[in-house]
């Protein structure tokens, strides 16, 4: 009583039609045998990897949202930056700075801004790599690829959400900017 036996079965074809033969088999040999559970072995791996699956699917959400929030304060921090320095940049242009001079002056900020998060939070994801490393498989907690990807996708996200203030910056009118103090 209460113990159990597994028996694996290979078949060439679906498996699951197979389940009435094999209960038919089973009571011929013993009437008495019971049996509980019938599946495939993909739906037993699949069962086993459950966690695993939903950790990384929680852990790619929040990685994620960490994207959108960084986007959306670095687009934010950079468009108030370029209405604080309206007066400037349409001095600027006043003087003869040409849109190009400014997209390359507010883009590079932005890109600074950048190349500092990335640092910062590539030197934080090493110094935490061993907290996460009993949720990778198949990659190293330090992967040279994994890390450079991530930042240059990150930089790329940002240069562009950057690049957005940028252009409207290009576009202030010189006269209304001086008058805007």
């Amino acid at each position: 009583l209460g113990r159990a036996l597994t028996v694996s079965l290979r078949a060439s074809t679906d498996p699951l039609p197979l389940a009435a033969v094999i209960r038919s088999n089973v009571a011929s040999l013993d009437r008495d045998l019971a049996i509980a559970h019938l599946e495939t072995v993909g739906a037993s791996i699949s069962q086993t990897l459950a966690p695993q699956r939903f950790n990384l699917t929680l852990m790619a959400a929040f990685a994620l949202l960490a994207l959108v929030l960084g986007t959306v304060g670095l687009y934010a921090l950079v468009s108030f930056s370029v209405t604080q320095r309206t007066h400037e940049v349409g001095l600027r242009m006043a003087l003869g700075a040409e849109p190009g001079d400014v997209l390359r002056m507010v883009v590079g900020q932005g890109f600074m801004l950048t190349l500092v998060g990335v640092g910062i939070g590539v030197a934080g994801a090493l110094a935490l790599t061993h907290f996460l490393s009993s949720l990778l498989y198949g990659v190293k907690p330090t992967d040279p690829v994994t890390f450079a990807t991530i930042a240059l996708a990150l930089t790329l996200v940002m240069l562009i959400a950057s690049y957005i203030p940028a252009r409207r910056a290009t576009k202030v009118d010189p006269m209304v900017a001086l008058r805007h103090e």
